[in-house]
């Protein structure tokens, strides 16, 4: 038996040669906490999820819910015995029923254990209202992923399974669609899975954040850890948060370390990772990691700029030919063009220095 609220123990899932998922470790604690999946199309997120929900067979491993065993190798629990709750990407809706019906169709399968929550709450809530008469071929993309996700929550289900719930709604509406949900899952204590390929979903929405890249569950972690203190080089290139740099390691034994770059010079911080002094290491650069300083003496040229709305990330080449991304804020009065020299403030103080 588990003592957590659900837990995955050595579980192999597999859909197809190259859709599969070796070896999955995952415990959610307690109930009403948000787990995410993240990663790539087609590496087989959805194939875990479809085995949680029972709809195929694990192929090794246990999966456990509420203490009880669901899944193993010897034993696979009846789908609708599992309480567990399933909204697809795709339009999964009855196509013979209306809106107003699939949605009070969840409603029926509640077995009205915990919080309840009203139809109307959960319409106006996704933004249902003008669309509550019309069948499912008479909706977008969109509009039919927000029933489908009003149904399942309607379902109150023990679980609830989430394949990317906000792929096809316009963005924005998105964000606004994505904190409602936040606080009424937990508002309800819903524990709730949710499959993503978008890191900023994965992160806003979830307690913790699994890592899913070349059939393994690379990190499991809180989504700060994750970001700030990928385990890999595999992990930190997938999030595509920055670019590593060669640096040489020159102090570990005070509390604040000290690595050295041919170009930037000293950097300073915390090492994640503990390398002794004289190692040649790579170091993650994340684009909030430099500070830009009109005045500082060290200058870089700027080869492309990328405005984000609130901000700039510039990407400066060093003298190494190394290219370096730095977020600036859209606001700040200095607007650098390509071929111009930036300057970066210096010394260079980092608090979690990443590095392999």
């Amino acid at each position: 038996m588990s003592k957590n609220f659900f837990e995955i123990r050595n579980g192999y899932f597999v859909a197809s040669e190259k859709n599969k998922v070796n070896n999955v470790n995952l415990a959610i604690e307690k109930q009403g906490d948000v787990v995410s999946l993240l990663g790539p199309s087609g590496v087989g997120k959805t194939t875990i999820l479809r085995t949680i929900a029972g709809l195929q067979k694990i192929n090794s491993g246990e999966i456990f819910l509420k203490n009880k065993i669901i899944s193993s190798e010897n034993f696979h629990l009846e789908p609708e015995k599992r309480n567990i709750a399933l909204s697809f990407q795709d339009n999964s809706l009855f196509p013979n029923y209306k809106v107003i019906d699939n949605i009070n169709f969840g409603k029926k399968r509640s077995k009205g254990n915990r919080f309840e929550i009203k139809a109307n709450d959960i319409i106006k809530l996704l933004h249902i209202e003008p669309i509550l008469e019309k069948y499912p071929h008479q909706i977008s993309a969109g509009e039919a992923q927000r029933v489908s996700l009003a149904r399942s929550i309607m379902s109150n289900p023990d679980l609830l399974l989430l394949d990317e719930p906000f792929s096809n709604i316009d963005q924005n509406l998105k964000d606004e669609i994505q904190y409602s949900v936040k606080n009424l899952l937990k508002k309800m204590s819903l524990t709730t899975i949710l499959v993503t390929h978008d890191s900023f979903e994965a992160f806003s929405l979830a307690d913790k954040c699994g890592i899913i890249l070349n059939q393994e569950l690379k990190q499991f972690d809180v989504p700060y850890s994750v970001h700030h203190e990928p385990n890999s080089i595999e992990v930190a290139k997938f999030l595509n948060r920055g670019v590593f740099v060669d640096v040489e390691v020159i102090e570990t034994d005070c509390a604040v370390h000290s690595l050295k770059h041919s170009v930037l010079g000293e950097i300073r911080g915390k090492l994640v990772n503990n390398f002794p002094a004289g190692s040649k290491v790579k170091l993650l650069l994340q684009p909030e990691d430099l500070i830009h300083d009109d005045q500082s003496k060290l200058k870089l040229e700027v080869i492309d700029k990328k405005f984000r709305g609130t901000n700039f990330i510039y990407t400066l080449k060093t003298s190494s030919d190394e290219k370096i991304p730095v977020f600036v804020h859209s606001h700040h009065i200095h607007q650098h063009e390509k071929s111009e020299k930036f300057g970066i403030k210096t010394p260079i103080f980092i608090d979690h220095l990443v590095c392999f």
